[in-house]
């Protein structure tokens, strides 16, 4: 970061900074109505419109004035095409100020601090969606004639504000959230209701967070096939940037377009391979959730409780600094802190005739005293040994189960084995059993990304069985019966088989089934590939 002058922001401080700042809003709302010089008058006119009301005197005007040209924050001219009837009028209306650009730059500075002092922030998704309806949009007109020049302009700026939107107000909404995880509210009923507000927003901002990121990086994509140079080229005419003496701007201002492009890959597709933001704000926002969750749990359970242990220790302490003696200080600790009688002095050894009474206890023989006296209070209490049970009926219906569970899983894997793709609907009615594996099988399936055909792929989780699901071809609709009930969806393509190649199933060949063009095909090796009729 570069220095910044020194003498920038010194009308903030000092005996005269509300008047020097009224003075710099003054120039800054004048330059709002194109007025870009004032005069003396023309200043303590803006003075009282902006509602200062306190009396500023000539001469007190002219040394503000005169101390912000010498900060350089003002630049003063002589106006020499008025015409000046006395001498007071030309003292008066000879001199005109006007902001100068570390003018601009201060109260600009100032302004953008006290807004974000009274700003608060926000996770806002509809950010998120104008960022890739954005980026759609710039897809679409980079294919454009060269008349949408200007348009691809308007629609970069309005991009790059929804992101600098999207930062900041992920910035200052994780800095208030940080603080209110740290913070020990007064009222607790407020205290309270803030934040159990608060993780209802978050867990709100959560939903589909994945989806909307997801989806901004896949239009990223589709822009940068585009060439984003060419476009930026494109932007940069529609820019229309007026004719400077020096240094071309053109060069400065392709320069910021691509660092706003930079961010916003790393916001949701970062070049090295890193993490985008969006998935760490997917994480702090759960992290968050979860330590409001713990505070608003300890303070219910605060609630709940007559004291708490802080508040002992805080009366204790009180009763300790009202004493009125040092023995009055190690009643009030051995009353609070003091320890009650030894749990094992009532030990006594195995043969207490060998240790006389007047034997002194430092010289006596040690006591062995039980590990379980300290924990419950209780010594061991040596027993007759039970009998070892007779376990050999248990483990023989414990293999019973288990062989006839592996059964049910085979049956299972042999009515849903296929030998190729098959619509869904082929499967017809299923035993609870099979049905239940199906279910996980088009569960997991329908988790996994797809491939570029549209295909999803899964395995079980001994790695065994795997499972292709493509699209449905048209829009029939499969009905699965069982038992429990009737489950109707798309008639998707399933292909079920085992992981290695071999059959799935104890019991063989699987049965034919209805392929997707309706035929019937027998059946044939796992591993022999079939061609899915569209």
């Amino acid at each position: 970061m570069r220095r910044v002058p020194p003498e920038m922001f010194r009308f903030t401080t000092g005996e005269r900074a509300d008047l020097y700042g009224a003075v710099l809003e003054a120039f800054g709302v004048a330059g709002e109505h194109l007025e870009t010089t004032l005069g003396a008058d023309g200043v303590r006119g803006r003075l009282r419109a902006l509602g200062w009301v306190a009396a500023v005197e000539d001469q007190e005007l002219h040394d503000v004035l005169k101390q912000l040209v010498e900060w350089q924050l003002l630049d003063v001219v002589h106006n020499h095409a008025e015409n000046y009837r006395t001498a007071e009028e030309y003292e008066r209306r000879n001199l005109r100020y006007s902001l100068t650009r570390r003018g601009e730059a201060a109260l600009a500075g100032v302004r953008h601090a006290l807004e974000v002092l009274a700003s608060t922030g926000a996770l806002q998704t509809a950010v998120l969606e104008a960022i890739a309806d954005r980026l759609d949009e710039l897809s679409v007109l980079s294919g454009g004639p060269a008349s949408a020049d200007r348009r691809i302009f308007t629609t970069l700026r309005e991009l790059e504000g929804h992101l600098e939107a999207l930062v900041e107000n992920t910035k200052a909404f994780n800095g208030e959230l940080q603080r209110l995880v740290r913070a020990e509210g007064a009222d607790l009923d407020v205290f309270r209701d803030v934040k159990r507000a608060t993780v209802t927003y978050l867990q709100e901002f959560l939903v589909n967070l994945d989806r909307r990121g997801q989806a901004v990086a896949a239009a990223v994509v589709r822009v940068e096939e585009q060439c984003v140079a060419v476009l930026r080229e494109r932007a940069l005419r529609g820019a229309e940037l007026p004719p400077v003496s020096g240094e071309d701007p053109a060069a400065g201002w392709l320069e910021s377009r691509r660092a706003r492009w930079a961010g916003l890959r790393a916001w949701f597709l970062p070049d090295d391979g890193a993490r985008p933001r969006i998935e760490q704000l997917h994480d702090i926002a759960r992290r968050a959730i979860v330590s409001l969750l713990q505070v608003l749990e300890r303070i219910n359970e605060s609630r709940r409780r007559s004291s708490s242990a802080v508040q002992d220790f805080r009366e204790l302490a009180r009763w300790f600094s009202a004493a009125p003696a040092e023995d009055d200080l190690h009643r009030l600790w051995s009353a609070a802190f003091g320890l009650g009688p030894a749990r094992h002095a009532h030990l006594a050894h195995s043969d207490p005739e060998l240790i006389p009474p007047s034997h002194s206890w430092s010289e006596a023989p040690p006591v062995e005293v039980s590990a379980l006296l300290r924990t419950s209070g209780r010594t061991e209490r040596f027993t007759r040994t039970a009998k070892v049970r007779d376990v050999a009926a248990v483990r023989a219906e414990r293999v019973e189960r288990a062989r006839s569970e592996r059964a049910e899983l085979a049956r299972a894997w042999q009515a849903l084995e296929t030998d190729g793709p098959v619509r869904l609907s082929s499967f017809g009615t299923l035993d609870p059993a099979a049905f239940d594996r199906l279910l996980d099988l088009l569960g997991r399936a329908l988790a996994a990304r797809p491939d570029a055909s549209g295909a999803r792929r899964a395995v079980t989780g001994d790695g065994r069985v795997e499972v292709g699901l493509l699209p449905p071809p048209d829009d029939r609709v499969a009905v699965l019966s069982t038992a429990k009930g009737e489950l109707a969806g798309p008639d998707y393509v399933v292909r079920i088989t085992a992981a290695g190649g071999a059959s799935v199933s104890s019991g063989g060949a699987a049965v034919s089934r209805e392929t997707t063009d309706g035929a019937s095909v027998s059946p044939a090796p796992a591993d022999t590939p079939r061609e899915v009729a569209g």
